[in-house]
């Protein structure tokens, strides 16, 4: 009769030409130890029980044999264990003597169930409970590999440092006007436009510098009865009279110079020159030599453009990284390699529920003139940490969606799942708030395979600890 005894962790059992492998390694066939005699044991323990592959491919044989290039094939005896772990290596032997020297703490179930017996146990196949040892169940929770599994799958690490995380919210935006840095020109009164100066939709104007000349029946009656005022005898250096006169002349809109004009030269001019109110561009020009304009009529629109605005639309989940006074960094899509600057003026109150975006409002110097109304530019708002902090590659964070952790190299092979907390991402790495320290070294690279290890070793030191064994649907499912 044939009994298997298993060595090593037990995750899938499946039997190769009469032999089991569990987890890639062997399930040694020996004989049933209660039908042979001890003497008979130790003879046959040192006689081949099959035949592999010299160079450790899975293929097996249970009489001598040769590869096809003539090379026999590898006895393999009951004493020995073979690892896949790395064919090259010598075989791990295993005695009765060194597991001696080991204590067991419990037996779990050969097949991975949630059964476990402080004594030596059969399932109900017959096949014996896998003994587990003190320095196999370790305390902390970690998961302890060979250094050559750690080779082969890649595994690195890294020191937890403090770095200063750079986060770039990027939107596209276009530029505006300042809408505090527009002006028109209307008339308050019936007027007529006797003549044009030479200025052009486009045309950079200065303050104060003449635009037309218009006639109004109702400027000129006012600038007469003011003009009057202040050259009547009897009126002349009263200072309340003349001040209501006046007013009037302003309420007209009359340009401040040619009211002083006025004052000087004590005459009522035929024709009232207007000046443009501000710096700017001419954005529209709609006066016309001889035209007749009516109150309200929009004769120039005038803009200052030395500053400008740039609208974006920052996505949702952006919105709780920037506020008012922040840096900003954009390009011009017209100026490729040109790098402008700005600083965030306005968030506005309302979000877009269609795109699920917001408006942001950017303030930013353009003293050449080089960006022009609707340009469209490329915005960066740098949303980092002002001061470094601990951080880790994203590439270490395991996250189970309700849960993030990472796995804390220990040296000597052992890892160690830990809970953290994140914060921010940027460039690659993400903040840890809170479950590691400066120095620590984590796992960023096949961390997955030993997050796999750990969760199967959760699962067995679940099934050990009391009132478990009822619940074993829970514990193969709880992570570490």
């Amino acid at each position: 009769m044939i009994r298997l005894v298993t060595i090593g962790t037990a995750a899938a059992v499946f039997a190769v030409a009469g032999v089991a492998l569990v987890a890639g390694r062997i399930m040694q066939p020996q004989p049933d130890r209660g039908l042979l005699t001890s003497a008979a044991y130790a003879a046959d323990a040192g006689a081949p029980i099959y035949f592999r592959d010299p160079d450790g491919k899975p293929f097996y044989s249970l009489t001598p044999k040769k590869t096809v290039d003539g090379r026999d094939y590898r006895p393999v005896r009951a004493s020995e264990e073979i690892s896949f772990d790395n064919p090259d290596e010598a075989p791990e032997i295993m005695t009765t003597d060194a597991k001696s020297d080991r204590k067991i703490k419990f037996y779990r179930n050969p097949m991975g169930l949630p059964d476990t017996s402080p004594v030596p146990k059969k399932d109900s196949m017959g096949m014996d409970y896998i003994p587990v040892y003190d320095d196999e169940d370790a305390d902390d929770g970690s998961i302890k590999l060979s250094p050559g599994k750690i080779q082969r799958s890649g595994v690195k690490s890294e020191p937890v440092e403090l770095r200063r995380i750079r986060t770039l919210v990027r939107a596209p935006g276009t530029i505006q006007l300042d809408e505090r840095r527009i002006s028109v020109v209307a008339m308050r009164a019936e007027s007529f436009v006797q003549k044009v100066a030479d200025v052009t939709t486009g045309s950079r104007v200065a303050k104060g510098q003449p635009l037309m000349e218009i006639y109004s029946a109702a400027v000129s009656s006012a600038a007469a009865e003011y003009v009057a005022t202040i050259t009547s005898r009897t009126t002349a250096g009263i200072e309340p009279y003349g001040r209501g006169s006046r007013q009037r002349l302003v309420n007209l809109d009359v340009p401040e110079p040619v009211i002083t004009e006025m004052e000087q030269n004590r005459s009522v001019p035929i024709t009232i020159p207007w000046s443009s109110p501000r710096d700017g561009i001419v954005l529209q020009r709609n006066a016309v030599e001889g035209m007749r304009a009516q109150p309200g009529d929009v004769l120039f629109r005038i803009a200052d453009i030395s500053q400008v605005w740039a609208t974006v639309d920052v996505a949702e989940r952006d919105l709780g990284n920037i506020a008012v006074g922040q840096s900003v960094r954009f390009r011009a899509r017209s100026y490729p390699g040109r790098d402008f600057t700005g600083v965030i003026g306005v968030i506005y109150p309302q979000l877009n529920k269609e795109t699920r975006t917001a408006r942001v409002r950017i303030e930013l110097a353009n003293a050449d003139l080089a960006l022009l109304p609707d340009m469209y530019v490329d915005v960066e708002i740098d949303t980092g940490t002002a001061a470094p902090v601990l951080s880790v590659a994203e590439s270490a964070l395991l996250d189970t969606g309700s849960r993030q952790a990472v796995l804390v190299d220990k040296g000597q092979g052992r890892f160690e799942p830990r809970e953290v907390k994140p914060g921010r991402r940027g460039d690659g790495y993400v903040e840890i708030r809170d479950g590691l320290a400066e120095g620590d070294a984590v796992v960023t690279s096949a961390n997955f395979l030993i997050d796999a290890e750990s969760n199967l070793k959760a699962a067995l030191k679940g099934f050990a600890e009391p009132g478990t064994m009822q619940d074993g649907g829970k514990a193969m499912g709880a992570r570490p």
